[in-house]
């Protein structure tokens, strides 16, 4: 909001003004290669907590196995985190070591 004083009549004029809004910064979800959790709970997982589809969360497992790691999604900081921590404590929670991390895109 503004307020301008015409000097000339003396009155007050308010200007309502939309707030200046950024999107906020995203953060890739990446899901790293280990030789121990099975292919098929890594496409449960990308199902699950990321909502692919079966087909699409299988070509992801797949890049994750052959090339060390694959980007699951991108995400604002928190909800990004949060996804880490979701699928961290799922994969514990089934005695697998999946390991999940952020980065800054």
């Amino acid at each position: 909001m503004t307020i301008e004083i015409d000097m000339k009549t003396k009155e007050l004029q308010v200007q309502e003004t939309k707030p200046q809004l950024k999107q906020p910064a995203l953060y890739q979800v990446l899901m790293h290669n280990d030789d121990f959790t099975p292919m098929e709970f890594v496409v449960v997982v990308l199902e699950l907590f990321f909502g692919m589809e079966r087909t699409v969360a299988t070509r992801v497992m797949y890049e994750v196995h052959s090339t060390g790691k694959a980007v699951c999604g991108a995400f604002s900081k928190d909800v990004a985190e949060t996804k880490v921590n979701q699928v961290m404590d799922y994969a514990r929670m089934h005695e697998h070591p999946l390991l999940c991390s952020i980065e800054a895109m």
